[in-house]
């Protein structure tokens, strides 16, 4: 078996295997961040859930950004600005091990750092999707996928071995994300530089892709949710350590090892519209068990079926790849994908800002779980722009 992998690993195009291993060092360096995030913000700074949403302004707010500083990097190639992401990502995490001085200061570390992320989220796709065949770009996102929930048992494992067993603590685990970071931008700048886009095409609303942009700001709004919401209420309502929500991520990663060339070959095979319209109705019942499993269970039932509706959100945010590859076989030219998968990552985070905001007011006025029935909600509306889809076989 390991004789099998090894032969198609050298196999692989010098390119390939750079991107695959960057992929790889992202996965462990962000599922580290991810594991603890939650953790720090509430034993740092004791957040309520309110506070907790405001903490996604200076998350989030560079998402919105996405698309104006792509315009602002235009000159550099796409793998040039990918490994610029990761400098970003390094500085951001760095200076929050060392520099938490306060509430406000740690704020701008983490601008920063999400900065870098969500730089990476279009670059991501659209360097995939150059690296592979014209009729397999599912396949080769599954592919990336699943090298990086590879990573996310590595980083979630490190995190509860870590914390359980090697006296880690925030520090220890931000420094060690920071040089899965460093070396990413460093095979990243040894790569080639890839596609240069024109300048022309960036800051643009194209009318013809306005389902895609109304897609993922549907994405983005429910995606909030989860992101802000799900974990913190592992963490307050129920009262978990971050070796939980490390555990939680590091058994997500290992269904995702199979499930995420699965989902990128059932993208292939049954297409994007059956793909998103399953994600949407899937997610209508995720989100009302986690919003109402407190009401149906006992408290431990409840934590056991929010689990599960926990792992099940990591597999259902990974059919976004449904997404970028609809965008792939509707756009007019090839040069329009990377500036329209950062519009739509900017689009998308005007709403997702404002999701977070109202979710803590919603969260400190009424309870949770009317937080994740918007959720349902918006996964119906999402359920019925999908039926709109048509794709030009």
């Amino acid at each position: 078996m390991m004789e099998k992998i090894k032969k198609r690993v050298m196999g692989m195009p010098r390119e390939l295997k750079f991107f695959f291993a960057v992929i790889f060092l992202f996965g462990i360096g962000a599922s580290m961040v991810d594991a603890v995030f939650n953790n720090f913000l509430s034993e740092k700074f004791m957040l309520n859930g309110l506070h907790r949403s405001m903490v996604e302004f200076p998350r989030e707010l560079p998402g919105f950004l996405t698309a104006f500083i792509s315009a602002i990097l235009f000159f550099l190639y796409s793998r040039r600005v990918a490994a610029v992401t990761f400098i970003l990502q390094a500085v951001g995490i760095i200076c929050m091990a060392f520099f938490p001085i306060n509430f406000g200061i740690t704020m701008i570390w983490l601008f920063i750092f999400s900065m870098g992320q969500h730089l990476f989220m279009p670059l991501n796709s659209s360097i995939a999707m150059e690296l592979s065949k014209n009729n397999e770009m599912g396949k080769r996102l599954g592919q990336t996928n699943g090298i990086r929930n590879i990573a996310m048992i590595v980083g979630g494992a490190v995190v509860f071995i870590g914390f359980k067993f090697l006296n880690f603590d925030f520090k220890i685990t931000f420094i060690l994300a920071g040089i899965c970071f460093v070396i990413c931008a460093i095979l990243l700048m040894k790569m080639e530089k890839g596609e240069k886009h024109n300048s022309r095409e960036h800051l643009k609303l194209y009318p013809k892709y306005s389902l895609y942009y109304w897609l993922c700001i549907l994405f983005g709004a429910r995606k909030q949710i989860f992101i802000t919401f799900a974990p913190w209420v592992i963490v307050t309502v129920f009262g978990k350590s971050t070796q939980v929500l490390a555990l939680l991520l590091t058994i997500g990663a290992v269904i995702g090892v199979v499930y995420q060339p699965w989902l990128g070959r059932a993208v292939d095979k049954f297409g994007e519209k059956k793909i998103l319209a399953a994600e949407s109705i899937i997610l209508i019942f995720v989100c009302l068990l986690y919003g109402f499993a407190r009401d149906l269970f006992s408290k431990e039932i409840a934590f056991y079926v929010v689990a599960i509706c926990y792992l099940a959100d990591q597999m259902l945010v990974s059919v976004g790849m449904a997404r970028s590859t609809y965008l792939a076989k509707t756009v007019d030219d090839k040069s329009h994908i990377k500036p329209t998968l950062s519009m739509a990552i900017t689009l998308d985070h005007i709403f997702s800002i404002f999701i977070a905001v109202a979710g803590g007011f919603i969260w400190a006025k009424f309870d949770y779980k009317w937080v994740f029935l918007a959720g349902a909600g918006i996964a119906v509306i999402n359920l019925v722009s999908v039926m709109r889809i048509k794709i030009k076989q």
